[in-house]
């Protein structure tokens, strides 16, 4: 074992054991969802963004032990909502700046398929499991959280180039795993797939998160195909609830590897009271108030820290996670040609700044 992989031990050890805390610093947004609000359903001050780095243009870098550092299309686009909650709550320039950064980033990056979809690939190999998928791969995590930026860079910009992709990144929600789309289907009921080919259902968040892009997409276009998307995937959601939980206390991570750590945990809670809100859907309701930390007795607690410590350790003895290898740094960290070329120049943003402030304050609350 080498030095840099005891350093990430010992990272993993004080997060998940020494920082192992019920709570999450998330809020639910309740001005968000109507067609004219800019808000994410979903806000946080606190965030520590330990996992990234920025670029020279202000575009975040994801960094992993295994694959080093590279663009994740899907930590761009919540970096760049975080960054709109921030504007809109501090009204500060700096904060709009740093989202339509990404917004253009997601612009400049969209990759279309020969069959007219539009996609944000993940350019690195990843494991999931027993599921090794190659880099490029697609997702529909990162094409909900990509949707969701671009619905609100097409309000505050009304660029027509945005809408014009939004209008085409649903296709591959039509499109069934085994031809390389996100679509998954268990029984009669559909799911989106944050990691296709991988058993489902899947993690619970990516899932959520890719209703709420369509959820965004169809408030914004009216469009009846992304309502259907939607609404089946809404049905997928509710038939499969039960495999992620755990005695209606807790939720499992993905199909059922291991039990969520708390970050995880409360996303997937105040995801699911968002979609529950939205919808009316009592069910999805009655999950996110059963799974609240606060219900939970101390011995519950004990049991919910155990079970995730013991969980999560046998799951990485089953996969053998310590063999996966370490990539160098230099072999994925973008060079300088490539950082110009991947990044939207920050003169361009501020541009994109000038023409758009008063459509910025035609939305404030």
């Amino acid at each position: 074992m080498t030095l840099e992989s005891l350093r990430w031990a010992a990272r993993a050890i004080r997060n998940e054991i020494v920082r192992f805390r019920f709570g999450y610093p998330l809020e639910i947004v309740p001005a968000a969802g109507p067609k004219d609000s800019l808000h994410y359903y979903i806000y946080s001050d606190s965030l520590s963004w330990s996992c990234m780095k920025l670029d020279a243009n202000g575009i975040p870098l994801y960094c992993n032990r295994v694959i080093g550092e590279s663009y994740h299309p899907a930590y761009i686009a919540w970096y760049g909502l975080v960054n709109l909650g921030h504007h809109l709550r501090r009204q500060d320039q700096a904060s709009l700046n740093t989202f339509l950064n990404q917004v253009c980033w997601l612009e400049d990056h969209a990759v279309r398929w020969s069959d007219g979809a539009v996609v944000w690939p993940v350019p690195y190999d990843w494991q999931e499991g027993k599921t090794m998928l190659k880099a490029p791969w697609i997702s529909a995590y990162v094409q909900g959280l990509g949707i969701s930026a671009l619905v609100r860079g097409w309000r505050v910009t009304g660029r027509r180039k945005i809408l014009e992709l939004l209008s085409k990144s649903t296709a591959i929600f039509e499109i069934n795993v085994s031809r390389s789309g996100v679509r998954d289907v268990v029984g009669d009921h559909v799911l989106y797939a944050e990691y296709p080919g991988s058993r489902p259902p899947g993690p619970l968040d990516g899932l959520m998160t890719c209703l709420l892009g369509l959820y965004d997409l169809f408030m914004e276009t009216g469009d009846g195909a992304v309502e259907r998307l939607f609404t089946q995937g809404l049905d997928g959601l509710k038939y499969l609830l039960p495999n992620w939980d755990y005695r209606k206390k807790w939720s499992w991570y993905s199909s059922r590897e291991y039990l969520c750590p708390p970050a995880y945990h409360n996303l997937n809670r105040v995801l699911l009271a968002v979609l529950a809100r939205l919808t009316k859907e009592p069910t999805l309701a009655e999950y996110a108030e059963r799974w609240d930390p606060a219900r939970l007795t101390p011995t519950g607690r004990m049991e919910v820290f155990s079970l995730f410590v013991l969980t999560k350790n046998v799951c990485r003895v089953k996969h053998q996670t310590w063999r996966q290898k370490t990539a160098p740094a230099s072999e994925l960290a973008p060079t300088t040609d490539s950082i110009e070329t991947q990044s939207y120049p920050l003169q361009k943003t501020q541009a994109v700044v000038a023409r758009t402030k008063a459509g910025v304050a035609a939305h404030h609350d």
